[in-house]
């Protein structure tokens, strides 16, 4: 959905959301909302969540570290995706990026929909636990802009290039916009 705004942006992703019938037994609706970094992944899932009333859960709490994107996939299929299918609680160890170390456990309730953000979300592990994936775009040099006007960039900038490349090496490999129910160009 090219040049649309975030009212219509997100009245088609709950449209599709709430159309489709849960895949998991438990009534659990995963939804996923990939792409790169200041694509706008983190704004349309949050107003995704507040008109489903529906818990948003970032990728960004399971990543160990600045070269964990990979390592994160794995984790959400564990922790997030298959208990909730199976109408057990979600629990996770998030990432403390100051301490460098997982802090303690948090959980979550399965609910009727759940949405998980996040570069890696729409990862081919995660699809047989998907509803509806959303991959979300926008050209480079917009979401080089919106990181930089981010208020943690200072933190982020030094890594920035590491996590590009992380970036670039997973969607050349996972093609996740290419498995996506729903693209939305912000």
């Amino acid at each position: 959905m090219a040049g649309a705004g975030l009212d219509e942006q997100v009245a088609l992703v709950v449209d599709t959301v709430r159309r489709r019938a849960p895949r998991a037994r438990a009534g659990v609706r995963l939804v996923t909302v990939d792409g790169f970094s200041g694509s706008g992944k983190s704004r349309l899932a949050d107003a995704v969540g507040l008109t489903l009333v529906a818990p948003v859960l970032s990728l960004e709490e399971l990543y160990p570290g600045w070269d964990g994107l990979a390592a994160a996939v794995p984790l959400a299929v564990d922790w997030i995706a298959r208990p909730l299918a199976q109408g057990r609680p979600a629990r996770w160890w998030p990432w403390d990026w100051t301490r460098g170390a997982r802090a303690g456990p948090r959980e979550l309730a399965p609910a009727p929909v759940v949405l998980l953000e996040g570069c890696g979300a729409g990862a081919a592990a995660l699809r047989p636990f998907t509803d509806t994936a959303v991959w979300v775009d926008a050209a480079p040099d917009v979401r080089e802009q919106r990181l930089r006007a981010r208020a943690d960039w200072p933190g982020y900038a030094p890594f920035r290039a590491r996590w590009a490349a992380q970036e670039d090496a997973w969607h050349a490999t996972e093609r996740t916009a290419e498995h996506a129910d729903l693209v939305v160009r912000t």
